[in-house]
């Protein structure tokens, strides 16, 4: 494995990490009605980043990533 991969895991494992937390966190205790706006906020980051995780890992990302490796492969032999 490569060590643009291995970061990209662990990117995506983070984040993935920080999302459910702030989820479980958000559920567990009231928001002060003075963080609602900065909590919103952080909360759809993390809703944008997850959606991208997903879309690479699982989309047409993922598919044309395989493809490049293929060609790359390819052409050292």
């Amino acid at each position: 494995m490569k060590a643009k991969d291995l970061a990209m895991y662990i990117l995506g494992a983070l984040i993935t990490v920080c999302f459910f937390v702030v989820l479980y966190l958000l559920i567990l205790n009231p928001t002060p009605p003075d963080n609602k706006d900065v909590l919103y906020l952080i909360i759809g980051a993390l809703i944008g980043f997850e959606g991208a995780i997903v879309n690479y890992f699982y989309g047409s990302s993922k598919g044309s990533s395989d493809k490049n490796e293929l060609l790359n492969n390819k052409k050292l032999e």
